[in-house]
């Protein structure tokens, strides 16, 4: 590891000291944030970090327990009853339970919640695992047609848009499988039995919102009473005018949210803790939620989140002692870091593996071995995830400038895929030694599925397959050229800048393209944001892109690529994978249905190729075991602020 000069490093301690000018107590626990997050609303989230806070803000009824995966309950008071044909799930909600301004949470705001992730409207990335309930898919498209043939119609029609409305939520009540039975009573039926439900009812999608914040309800001192007594059912919806934060528009039939409710002094949520400040891109603080119905299962009851979007100002700030934990180390010093670590583990292999022995945890071990020496360190930790990092090949008929798409065409992405040497990155660009995969699933990560080989590294056959599309060298002038004379285009890699890991694989990833196919290549990066927007818009052709497994099933990697998935940026559609993906969900025998699932990864991976997977994902985190307890180790990187413990200094 490179260290800076005294001055220098104390320059940056007093210039993050003035940035943060803290005035509030210190808190529990202190974490350093590699970005803020882009959303707190749980039914419009799709990133990492924004599901970590969404774990402390928000509860579901059940939740994972984060060192085994087991599945335990959280709003509702048990387990769940399943009807003997493994469709019917029904929860009883915890009558103790209550948002942070101390309302009931009742079985109401999960019904609503679900509603209104449903609604084409809220623009939920992560729709399609409500696919699972009986009628959800049909209602998200019903509602989706219905909002197209209002809009061609002539003229707004304000009788016609409110007719719509009380349509759609009359047509969610009689046809999707989510019924309350009583306040503290939902019932959830499903298509079929689908063996991973309560893993997805874990997810941040599943999580209640509270509805008058959500729409701005504008009510009286007696209708506040009553909703503070009973929730917000006890009293009538009042109409949009009363709404603050909902309305509706004639001219297209859709309902406008507006997202303002999710910031500080307005969000009232459900979880341990809730929001106490945020200043953008700066820090965000959350507070014990004062009604939350288990308060002796939080141990850190303030958490400071401290943002820094560049990595070496991230490890600097944590090795000055501002910060407990740093969950995401970036630096490209890193693999100098973990020969540190190697190294304080090897002087210690004994005794460690003695403490191991014992039946301790291998953190808890490290916790109980001496200080490092100074080329030393205990303090960092490598993980595997269960994540993967890749590139996106658009699929899309057309360019964003209107240009024929060549990714379009399955020969041209199995060209580019079979012309990268994946070990090259991992060991010389990366320098991580990362897994190398060929297909999309982490190896060895779900117990009895066998994971398919996809495409390699073979030069000679990628240049065959690109001629093969007619791409062809026809002049001897080394440009490639189709057979109406048009050169292949410049391929652009959308990267995204705020990590700098992206540029150097970008990099090696041109280098190689040119090299072996003799094609133009050029690097566009942008800010996080704009990187988001670009996917959702297909305003790229090839991007970078990670993926970490929302919960232990084969189905939350390969569902990326079916056709209607929220998260399938690049647009790639086949009624063949589709078809297995729905044979698989249809499928009651265990065994059968993973070989269904094994075949569709086979066939997306040594056939389609929709995108290049460079390898799995390997978590880096900075903590010290020994004063820092409660964060898990476990690939599947679900952590609960509000459960880790600061012990010592």
């Amino acid at each position: 590891m490179r260290l800076l000069p005294l001055p220098i490093l104390l320059l940056v301690i007093a210039a993050l000291v003035l940035w943060w000018d803290d005035p509030a107590p210190e808190a529990d626990l202190t974490i350093i944030s590699r970005g803020d997050a882009f959303t707190l609303d749980p039914q419009r989230m799709t990133y990492l970090r924004d599901f970590r806070i969404a774990f402390s803000l928000y509860e579901g009824l059940v939740r994972w327990e984060n060192r085994d995966f087991s599945i335990l309950p959280a709003a509702a008071d048990s387990l769940p009853e399943r009807s003997g044909d493994g469709r019917q799930y029904t929860f009883t909600i915890s009558r103790d339970a209550r948002w942070s301004n101390g309302d009931p949470v009742t079985a109401h705001d999960f019904h609503y919640s679900a509603y209104r992730a449903l609604l084409p409207e809220t623009a939920s990335y992560y729709t399609s695992v409500f696919y699972v309930v009986e009628g959800a898919r049909e209602f998200l498209q019903w509602r989706a047609d219905r909002l197209e043939r209002f809009a061609g119609d002539s003229g707004p029609d304000a009788g016609a848009a409110a007719a719509l409305w009380r349509e759609t939520k009359a047509r969610f009540r009689d046809t999707v499988g989510i019924e309350v039975l009583d306040d503290h009573t939902i019932r959830y039926t499903l298509n079929q039995p689908t063996p991973y439900v309560l893993e997805l009812m874990c997810l941040p999608i599943f999580m209640p919102v509270h509805r008058p914040t959500v729409e701005g309800w504008r009510l009286d001192d007696q209708q506040l009473q009553r909703v503070r007594e009973a929730g917000w059912h006890a009293v009538d919806p009042p109409g949009f005018a009363q709404r603050a934060r909902l309305n509706l528009n004639h001219a297209t039939g859709r309902v406008q949210p507006k997202h303002d409710w999710a910031k500080v002094g307005m969000l009232v949520t459900n979880g341990p803790l809730a929001l106490d400040r945020w200043r953008f891109q700066r820090e965000m603080r959350l507070e014990m939620n004062p009604h939350y119905h288990r308060p002796e299962m939080v141990r850190s009851r303030s958490v400071l989140i401290n943002v820094i979007d560049d990595a070496n100002t991230a490890v600097l700030a944590f090795a000055s002692g501002v910060a407990d934990w740093l969950p995401d180390v970036g630096v490209g010093y890193q693999p100098d870091m973990l020969a540190q670590r190697a190294k304080y583990v090897e002087r210690h292999a004994s005794q460690l593996a003695a403490l191991e022995q014992e039946g301790l945890e291998p953190l808890d071990a490290v916790s109980h071995l001496p200080p490092p020496a100074r080329d030393e360190r205990r303090d960092l930790h490598q993980f595997p995830a269960f994540g993967v990092d890749f590139y996106s090949f658009n699929c899309r008929p057309e360019l964003p400038n209107g240009r024929a798409n060549p990714f379009a065409e399955a020969a041209v992405r199995r060209a580019f895929v079979q012309s990268v040497n994946r070990e090259t990155i991992v060991r010389q660009v990366t320098r991580l030694n990362e897994p190398v995969l060929t297909s999309l699933i982490p190896r060895n990560a779900i117990p009895g599925y066998r994971n398919p080989e996809g495409l390699g590294y073979d030069s000679a056959q990628a240049r065959r397959e690109l001629e093969e599309a007619g791409w062809i060298d026809r002049n001897g002038d080394g440009v490639r050229t189709n057979e109406v004379g048009d050169a292949f285009p410049t391929v652009e890699i959308l990267w995204t800048t705020n990590t700098p890991r992206y540029r150097w694989i970008s990099l090696e990833l041109k280098s190689q393209w040119e090299r072996e196919l003799g094609v133009r290549v050029e690097l566009r990066g942008v800010d996080t944001r704009f990187y988001r927007e670009d996917l959702r818009t297909g305003n790229f052709m090839i991007a970078r892109g990670t993926w970490y497994g929302d919960f232990g099933d084969p189905v939350t990697f390969l569902n990326l690529c079916r056709s209607d998935d929220g998260n399938n940026h690049r647009r790639f559609a086949s009624a063949y994978v589709d078809d297995l993906l729905d044979r698989a969900a249809a499928e009651r025998d265990p065994e059968a249905r993973f070989r269904l699932l094994e075949k569709c990864e086979a066939h997306l991976f040594q056939n389609e190729v929709p995108m290049l997977v460079i390898c799995q994902l390997t978590q880096t985190q900075m903590f010290d075991p020994a004063r820092v307890r409660g964060i898990s180790s476990h690939p599947r990187m679900v952590q609960y602020f509000w459960q880790v413990e600061v012990t010592g200094e």
